[in-house]
């Protein structure tokens, strides 16, 4: 008897504190940090082959003003940091999930801005993934599907 009530406070503390953990992580302040972080991807030339004259590459132009770009020499002289973030307010907590379920998050359209901008600056073209649907379904076949419809369109950073 003794034991039992013993794993029950212990599962008490635990989820308490689990509960305590969440809340931590995802105060206001925080929120407010992550939605207005930097996008960055690294790309393979130098500065002035990625925004010739100043000029974006098209991806990034077609979002016009509601992003602001940083344009920087990667360290070890590694290529370009380009990197964009929304300047419109980016919804938090269950809105965020609802707006990315929706395609509707600012953030997902700066993300595949900036994976096509790579693709176009280092390959001439924009990069899409095979059609995976022509393989017989293997567990890894499976997992980067399941990646690739999580991606939403957006890629990964």
């Amino acid at each position: 008897m003794k034991r039992a009530v013993l794993g029950a406070m212990t599962l008490g503390g635990v989820s308490l504190g689990m509960m305590r953990w969440l809340a931590s992580r995802h105060t206001k302040a925080r929120a407010e940090r992550e939605a207005s972080r930097w996008l960055m991807v690294t790309i393979n030339r130098r500065p002035e082959e990625v925004v010739p004259d100043g000029r974006l590459p098209e991806p990034l132009a077609r979002l016009g003003e509601s992003i602001e770009v940083q344009v920087r020499e990667a360290p070890g002289d590694r290529g370009t940091e380009l990197g964009a973030r929304p300047l419109m307010s980016v919804p938090t907590g269950v809105e965020e999930v609802m707006a990315r379920l929706g395609g509707e998050d600012p953030r997902q359209a700066v993300r595949r801005a900036l994976r096509e901008s790579k693709g176009l600056v280092e390959t001439g073209e924009v990069l899409v993934p095979d059609d995976l649907s022509t393989r017989p379904p293997t567990p890894t076949g499976m997992l980067v599907d399941l990646a690739a419809r999580r991606a939403g369109g957006e890629g990964r950073l």
